[in-house]
């Protein structure tokens, strides 16, 4: 094998795994989904960014919500 190909393979192999993706609960979906279209509507799901959305707006979540994602 030549170097450039060993080079391949040792980058390809070094490069970190995805982040697994963040999945709630049910009940923490149904206690936050009226957050979530009330806080971060234009949020696209996965990669964990609507989990983000939620904890960045955390004053304005109601309490259900608040308290599901603690």
């Amino acid at each position: 094998m030549s170097r450039v190909a060993y080079l391949a393979v040792a980058i390809i192999l070094a490069a970190p795994a995805p982040a697994p993706a963040v999945q709630p609960s049910p009940e923490v979906r149904q206690l936050c989904e009226a957050d979530y279209h009330r806080l971060c509507p234009t949020v696209v799901p996965g990669g964990g960014r609507i989990l983000r959305c939620l904890l960045d707006n955390d004053k304005d979540l109601s309490s259900a919500c608040r308290a599901a994602l603690q």
